[in-house]
């Protein structure tokens, strides 16, 4: 059989296709094709004419034909199956067999062609090969794809640490020479304030402090004359404390208390006390699975959830290839969660079977897991705005004080899932323009400190659990005052934390192996963890 050429056309003869896998020039198929429907007998069955150098198979496509031209000496069977293929190639390329969407999809068409007919004779393929040939998938090319894609992950998250040892060394430097600072600033003012001569206010001790932020000193002279030594003089020396610190976080003694040898060593044990907070680390075994979550969250300030989004995966690394053909069945999910989690599996991993447990296992179970690398085998997402699935809640009420012009806040945060541990906790609370707090009430476990960057009070918590030991972990009230009588001013309210756990309870309950003689449970370590991308209180 050889094929001269595959062509589709109008009723009239007009070429609107052409594919030739022999040397013919476009006048010569083009007369032929011209030729065509006169050939064509009235009220015939045939599906192919000949002439007397060549024969046309052709099969009616609505109001076009699609015909193969070839010689006389070809298989008429042959021809008739290969029409066909290439019928089905159209259809399934095309919405509508029409003269525009054949144009549209023309490249594709010729490519198609192609891989049915070479030089002329029939390639032994089917549709759903042709199919899979155009769309041109390489397993190899995603497996390489995804392993660049965690590489290029794990490089950016070991900047991100890096970045972060350097940044608290940085801040712990910087603390350390404020803190020198701040006892000198304190000696000085001391002996200002007990000089009964008012001279003595532009002495030379101040002036470092005066010079540093021109705007406060010029505050502080008439609070002076005025004789207001008591309360003003302990304010002004606040503000020219933190300008002098510029962008620097002062922490909560350094700013409430005054500037004393015993005091100024409270930022290093505050940052140690973050430090040792951390994360709790797993020793990786020989299959280590991997669960991260991340959680956004606003909170309504009257309550509820305004939008809650949450992202997770599941990750698989097997190091000991002796281990790599096994299969994970997963814990029960949290309550209520089975129609609005949505599940993915890797392409490799078998579909989840409707009323079994949930197991994770490749498809082809001769196959084994790859082994040295990271293997994403499960996704999920969850949109929702159930308050029951808030890991975090955060209850910030701002009130007018009693006195005129000053606002009192009263946050506080209760751990809401008994299933996590966070660490790390910050709470930023925003500060009216040009004020400072004054914090009457926290837990003796947290720490408060400024944050003249942002101009808000940071409060930070190492850890947050349901340790029945330890009701004090589970919640906690910061109350402080300040000047302003915005209330709106306090939002919205920042909340970031680290925690260990799963919110929506996927968890791996044991690791099996597979294939013949080698059944039973393995070990394995598992690493949960839980960030948050945005939590707010709006």
């Amino acid at each position: 059989m050889v094929v001269l050429a595959a062509s589709i056309c109008t009723k009239g003869g007009k070429a609107v296709l052409s594919r030739q896998f022999h040397p013919m020039t476009r006048t010569r198929i083009e007369s032929l094709l011209a030729s065509f429907p006169k050939l064509i007998p009235t009220n015939s069955q045939h599906t192919s004419v000949e002439t007397s150098e060549v024969r046309y198979v052709y099969q009616p496509l609505e109001d076009l034909y699609i015909l193969l031209i070839t010689n006389k000496a070809s298989n008429i069977l042959q021809d008739i199956d290969t029409l066909h293929l290439f019928a089905r190639v159209v259809a399934d390329m095309c919405r509508t067999p029409d003269e525009r969407e054949i144009h549209r999809v023309a490249f594709e068409l010729l490519s198609a062609f192609d891989e049915v007919v070479s030089l002329g004779y029939r390639e032994q393929v089917s549709l759903t090969q042709v199919r899979s040939i155009l769309e041109m998938e390489s397993h190899e090319e995603k497996i390489q794809e995804i392993i660049a894609r965690n590489k290029e992950a794990e490089a950016k998250e070991e900047l991100k640490r890096r970045a972060r040892q350097l940044e608290m060394q940085r801040r712990e430097q910087q603390k350390h020479a404020a803190a020198l600072g701040g006892m000198g600033g304190g000696v000085g003012g001391g002996i200002s304030g007990y000089s009964p001569i008012p001279r003595f206010e532009a002495a030379p001790e101040a002036s470092p402090i005066r010079t540093a932020s021109p705007a406060p000193s010029a505050s502080r002279q008439p609070a002076f004359k005025s004789g207001g030594m008591k309360l003003g003089g302990k304010k002004t020396r606040q503000a020219e404390l933190l300008d002098a610190l510029g962008s620097e976080v002062l922490s909560a003694e350094e700013v409430s208390a005054p500037s004393t040898p015993g005091i100024v060593e409270s930022p290093a044990i505050a940052m140690a006390s973050v430090v040792k907070s951390s994360l709790p680390t797993i020793t990786p075994e020989s299959i280590h699975i991997s669960i991260k979550e991340t959680v956004t969250v606003a909170l309504l300030r009257e309550g509820g959830v305004k939008s809650l989004k949450l992202l997770g995966e599941m990750s698989l690394l097997v190091s000991d290839p002796q281990l790599a053909h096994i299969r994970i069945a997963l814990a029960p999910l949290t309550p209520g969660l089975g129609r609005d989690l949505q599940l993915k599996q890797h392409p490799n991993v078998a579909k989840f079977a409707p009323g079994t447990d949930r197991v994770i296992a490749l498809k082809d179970p001769s196959r084994a897991f790859q082994v040295g690398q990271a293997l994403g085998v499960l996704k999920w997402r969850y949109t929702g705005d159930d308050e029951s699935y808030v890991p975090l809640s955060i209850n910030c009420w701002p009130s007018l004080s009693t006195a005129e012009g000053t606002c009192d806040v009263n946050i506080e945060y209760e751990l809401e899932n008994e299933h996590l541990t966070l660490y790390d906790v910050v709470i930023s609370i925003p500060l009216p323009t040009g004020s400072y707090p004054t914090v009457s009430t926290h837990p003796a476990s947290s720490v408060w400190s400024l944050n003249p960057t942002n101009h808000t009070l940071d409060w930070s918590i190492p850890r947050i659990s349901n340790d029945d030991c330890d009701e004090s972990t589970h919640s906690g009230t910061l109350e402080f005052s300040v000047n302003g009588n915005d209330l709106g001013a306090f939002f919205p309210v920042q909340v970031s934390f680290v925690a260990q756990g799963s919110i929506t309870g996927i968890d791996a309950a044991r690791v099996e192996r597979v294939g013949e003689g080698v059944g039973g449970e393995v070990g394995y370590s598992c690493e949960r963890i839980v960030s948050t991308d945005s939590y707010q209180v709006v």
